[in-house]
């Protein structure tokens, strides 16, 4: 299936990319999509629904406005790291909110937090890398030379990152020497997104424009194998955007990414042989659990889809056109937020209504994160206006 044009309710915004480096942008937080007219949908009104799931506030905390960038939790259970837009970075315990420290990097930050637990690491507006201890004082910075949208991924001794000028940057854990770089020409057009990098074992994996999704060797930065999430299509530079977006999912002996104006799949871990793959385009990324891979459409459909096959299982369209978030998978039921900052409950099995929750009331945009608060399913909002969310399900 191939997307619409984006409405302005579009969480991301199509850029122009020159000499490797963005050279046009407009705040995606405006919910502007800089080549399209009026939406063609209004989000669907919201009406009162009679719940079904017990969902309770858990606690909240602010940590600061992050402007138009993704900031993202680190969730290192017990704990979750969380940073906001000026640079305050705390660490909280997850069942319960409390600080265990906060630290002000007085840089304003465009990317963050990735961490193993030990090291925490965000990145700066201005291209400084900076990585905090598990005591949240600062370890070492390193200058970087493009902007960073994406949390780090810190794991095997690492802390790799994906820049904006399409390359992977590996530097030492211990003291931020850089160990290996990974360059991809750049496109003329992008999404302004925050594609993500996930180490698993000795392999790193991350999505590109184009498509194009990869495994790199964690221990030099050499290309392991490349696989097409999306092959791009159309008459127009615009058409032919199809770019993989959020953090692909390793499960078992499968990577899993989706892709914008494209398709969503699964492909082998070691050969990136495809698995399955689907035709469905997404600006949020996936979710997978044990039965389902779960996934918001452009017109903020949920779909779920069987984890084997990719087979349809069903469809949810009672908050269409509302900029929903990638789906969380919270116990028996799904989460995800919208432009106003509701959280809405979907059945896991059917995809209906069972719960609504309220944040802010600013832009829910980047992906929620699940934890557990021992037998109960627990998941974490970051909304646009600085707030952090935490709900527990009965």
């Amino acid at each position: 299936m191939r997307a619409s044009p984006l409405s302005r309710f579009a969480r991301y915004v199509v850029v122009l990319v020159a000499a490797g480096m963005l050279s046009a942008c407009a705040s995606w937080f405006d919910n502007v999509y800089i080549f399209s007219s009026e939406p063609k949908h209004k989000p669907t009104v919201l009406t009162e629904i009679k719940p079904t799931l017990v969902v309770k506030p858990l606690w909240n905390a602010s940590v600061g406005k992050p402007g138009r960038y993704f900031l993202t939790p680190a969730m290192i259970e017990p704990d979750v790291v969380i940073a906001g837009g000026k640079g305050v970075v705390e660490r909280r315990v997850l069942a319960t909110g409390a600080l265990v420290w906060r630290t002000d990097v007085d840089q304003p930050l465009s990317a963050g937090v990735g961490s193993d637990g030990d090291l925490s690491v965000v990145a700066a507006t201005n291209g400084e890398l900076i990585a905090l201890g598990s005591d949240g004082k600062q370890r070492w910075k390193v200058q970087m030379n493009a902007e960073v949208l994406s949390a780090p991924a810190v794991g095997q001794g690492l802390v790799i990152v994906r820049t904006s000028d399409n390359r992977v940057l590996a530097y030492d854990a211990e003291n931020g020497r850089r160990r290996w770089t990974y360059q991809r020409t750049a496109q003329s057009l992008v999404l302004r997104s925050n594609p993500g990098i996930v180490i698993s074992g000795a392999l790193a994996y991350g999505g590109f424009p184009g498509g194009k999704l990869v495994a790199l060797t964690v221990a030099t930065g050499a290309l392991r194998w490349e696989a097409s999430v999306a092959v791009p299509k159309g008459a127009t530079e615009l058409e032919r955007v199809a770019d993989v977006v959020g953090t692909p999912i390793v499960v078992g002996r499968e990577v899993c990414a989706a892709a914008f104006q494209g398709r969503l799949g699964c492909f082998d871990v070691t050969s990136g042989t495809a698995i399955w793959t689907r035709d469905l385009s997404t600006s949020t990324g996936l979710e997978i659990d044990g039965r389902f891979a779960f996934v918001t459409d452009e017109n903020s459909f949920v779909h779920a889809l069987s984890r084997g096959s990719g087979i349809s299982v069903w469809k949810a369209d009672k908050v269409a056109y509302r900029a929903l978030t990638a789906p969380a998978s919270v116990g028996r039921a799904l989460a995800v937020g919208d432009y106003k900052g509701f959280v809405h409950w979907l059945a896991r099995e059917d995809g209906s209504l069972v719960a609504r929750s309220t944040t802010d009331g600013s832009a829910l945009v980047v992906a929620p994160r699940a934890f557990a608060v021992g037998s109960q399913a627990a998941v974490l909002f970051q909304t646009q206006g600085g707030g952090v969310y935490a709900f527990v399900t009965e």
